[in-house]
């Protein structure tokens, strides 16, 4: 199975393209189940937010498992996708509660487009078993892209055990603002993501900087 390496930019400078990608497009070939999210949008997360670009990174865990929910951004679903992925409907409820506020849809691509990385530690998962792909080595990639934007401040949300581990090897300087909670799924939520306030937390921080906000709530007022 090749993926599309073509539109990532920057990105494409990592070891881990050269290095380790081959044997996961391998692994990927052999697979026997269907594979999320497309062949074309596994990278879609760092196609739409280069290195320069990117202010504040969400690490996530694997995509959804569910046909027709993952299209490569962590925790994002194009706009039609309803009932809600269940963890989406978390973060928006912690949303509201921290903002008074939370977008109408799936669709988190205007994050993206503001400099929030939507990335999972693992890039790709078999329909209908979540962490299937764990083991592929996808996390070499997560820990260098991590590594990388630890150069200069950046916010970092790191949501489950999976990021967090991840990020104690890739994230280094204490310039960076961190929030490491549970995971927002149904699961663990309760377990210190509800009430964590990651939003309203960035946005303070990132004016400390000098830095606009992000528009979390609204699409229209996107950059």
């Amino acid at each position: 199975m090749k993926l599309d390496t073509g539109h990532i930019g920057a990105w494409r400078d990592l070891p881990f393209f050269g290095e380790d990608l081959p044997a996961i497009e391998a692994a990927l070939a052999a697979e026997a189940r269907p594979i999320l999210p497309a062949a074309d949008q596994v990278f879609a997360a760092l196609e739409m937010t280069q290195p320069e670009a990117t202010r504040v990174v969400i690490l996530g865990q694997d995509p959804y498992p569910t046909p027709g929910h993952a299209h490569g951004l962590a925790f994002s679903a194009e706009a039609d996708v309803r009932p809600l992925p269940r963890s989406l409907g978390n973060i928006f409820r912690e949303m509201q509660d921290d903002l008074g506020a939370a977008p109408g849809n799936a669709d988190l691509r205007f994050w993206a487009r503001q400099g929030v990385l939507l990335l999972n530690t693992v890039l790709t998962v078999p329909a209908g078993a979540a962490g299937g792909h764990r083991k592929l080595g996808w996390q070499q990639l997560t820990q260098q892209v991590l590594a990388h934007l630890s150069g200069r401040p950046r916010a970092f949300l790191l949501w489950g055990r999976p990021a967090a581990e991840i990020a104690a090897q890739g994230v280094t300087g204490a310039h960076h603002l961190v929030i490491e909670t549970a995971h927002p799924s149904p699961l663990s939520a309760r377990r210190g993501f509800f009430g964590s306030r990651p939003f309203s937390r960035v946005n303070d921080w990132l004016r400390e900087q000098g830095q606009p906000p992000i528009h979390w709530t609204i699409p229209e007022t996107a950059a």
